[in-house]
């Protein structure tokens, strides 16, 4: 039992020399929610604090807790998924006690996720079966429903970067369910009771079916965040604070989102980030790394504008751009005037800047205005003039 904060800090100490401790990359204890039907098939895991590449001390407490509890910790997996008993909390609160008067608002999170699991009334219904303490070793292979949503949490609450997690494996390990609010519900299920549920009136409102819950059932955006309707932002996703996603064409997949305050009015897809600054257009659409990126994913500079129904498949700079309804692919052939050559190169002296480029080749290179000739309905480029600044009051 822990007395003082040194005692408490001697202790982690004493357990992370232990040759069977190992650093996580991530952990937390999740509420999860069951199969209808099936029991074992976890279809959620929701989690009120989520640990990324910090409070090493409280994993120590956690996987130390689990071993005085008789679990045996196996820290060689990528993934370490194990019920959350009476005997694990009681020893977390052994060597937490220091600091459980101290634990609220944003203090110790760990410590209060634990302190009011352990004060849980007996009838509520759940059981110890239904949390789970879940680790992340490695940045491997999804293999878990718990393990897939501690990963998409560390992306959508910003602490792991888009695109720096391997989430190969997610959608075999996510099960397709009916959604009614924040509920999922066995497909099998429903079928099972179709008939009973609508003679009574008590078939549900069915707000969508997916593998994926939506952004706003588990995040707490920025107070200058606005997301005008909850099904255009998909869970996984990362929204920098002052984004505003409007309703109508707007959606953002998961592992994709903004760096910074920007307007979305089209879509950006899976893996696709936006820059500080940027406007994506009432139905501009970012493609995604299976959609015509030759699976690159598209980056989006800082300041740009992609104009009403513009597509864009391949990597756009700073201060640039995309006119209404234009479409640019890595193949995609523009042409230059000389004097387009010159104005842009003088402002990107790194970057080769030819007559007839490629958008691919438009990698890194800021300053660019892409605009179809209305004539020949060749894609030109010139050095763009405009500046591209969003309304402040809106973001």
């Amino acid at each position: 039992m822990a007395f003082t904060k040194d005692d408490f800090k001697n202790k982690i100490e004493e357990i992370q020399s232990q040759p069977w401790y190992k650093e996580p990359l991530g952990f937390g204890i999740a509420r999860v929610d069951r199969g209808q039907l099936n029991k074992d098939k976890i279809l959620q895991a929701t989690y009120p604090v989520v640990n990324w590449k910090e409070n090493y001390g409280s994993a120590a407490v956690f996987l130390n807790a689990l071993k005085e509890s008789g679990v045996e910790v196996d820290t060689s997996k990528s993934e370490f998924v194990c019920s959350v008993s009476d005997e694990f909390l009681t020893s977390c609160i052994e060597v937490f006690r220091p600091y459980i008067p101290e634990a609220k608002g944003s203090e110790h999170r760990n410590v209060q996720v634990v302190s009011q699991l352990a004060s849980l009334p007996i009838d509520t219904g759940f059981s110890g079966d239904d949390y789970k303490i879940v680790f992340i070793f490695a940045d491997e292979t999804v293999e878990s429903v718990e393990a897939a949503y501690l990963k998409l949490y560390a992306l959508s609450t910003g602490k792991a970067a888009l695109r720096s997690l391997n989430l190969n494996g997610i959608f075999g390990a996510l099960h397709n369910c009916a959604w009614v609010g924040n509920e999922p519900i066995e497909l099998d299920w429903l079928r099972e009771n179709e008939i009973s549920l609508k003679l009574s009136g008590k078939y549900p409102e069915i707000t969508m079916v997916d593998k994926f819950p939506r952004f706003l059932s588990h995040v707490i955006p920025a107070d200058n965040t606005r997301i005008l309707e909850t099904s255009k932002v998909r869970f996984g996703a990362q929204l920098a604070a002052g984004t505003t996603v409007m309703p109508g064409a707007a959606y953002i997949n998961f592992n994709a989102g903004t760096e910074g305050s920007v307007m979305v009015e089209g879509r950006i897809s899976s893996s696709a980030v936006v820059g500080a600054g940027s406007d994506v257009g009432g139905g501009a659409s970012i493609l995604g790394v299976l959609s015509g990126t030759d699976g690159v994913p598209v980056s989006i500079g800082e300041n740009t504008l992609l104009g009403a129904n513009s597509c864009t498949g391949t990597a756009i700079g700073d201060g640039c751009i995309l006119d209404a309804g234009v479409t640019i692919l890595p193949g995609t052939k523009i042409t230059l005037s000389e004097k387009a050559v010159a104005a842009i190169a003088e402002i990107n002296p790194d970057k080769e800047i030819k007559t007839l480029m490629r958008g691919m080749d438009f990698l890194g290179v800021n300053g660019v205005h892409f605009r179809q000739n209305s004539v020949t309905g060749q894609i030109i480029a010139m050095r763009s003039t405009r500046e591209v600044k969003l309304n402040a009051d809106l973001h």
